[in-house]
């Protein structure tokens, strides 16, 4: 999707504000035209998750990794790739958020 592209960009710039209205416009379409479920909607849930997690909303962020793995999980397995980022970058937000 051409949105999560230029959202990459924009992290990579330090325009945070602007990946993260991307990436939301992102997950809203996704989810509208391929569902919750669909692999593609949980890569743009995660990817909303960092983005949040960058800019210093930890909860926000850990909401959307629950989010993101629980359905990685239902749709993956437990041992893909992706369901193990989104289980590290969950366990990295709690600490942060447990201020370890």
């Amino acid at each position: 999707m051409p949105g999560a592209a230029l959202a990459a960009t924009y992290r990579a710039l330090d325009d945070w504000d602007g990946a993260l209205q991307l990436h939301e416009r992102a997950l809203t379409g996704r989810r509208r035209v391929l569902g919750d479920d669909h692999p593609d909607t949980l890569t743009s849930m995660h990817n909303l998750a960092t983005t949040r997690r960058a800019l210093g909303d930890l909860q926000g962020a850990q909401d959307l990794y629950e989010q993101a793995l629980a359905g990685r999980r239902r749709v993956l397995g437990d041992d893909h790739p992706d369901t193990l980022a989104s289980m590290t970058n969950l366990a990295e937000t709690r600490r942060e958020l447990d201020g370890l």
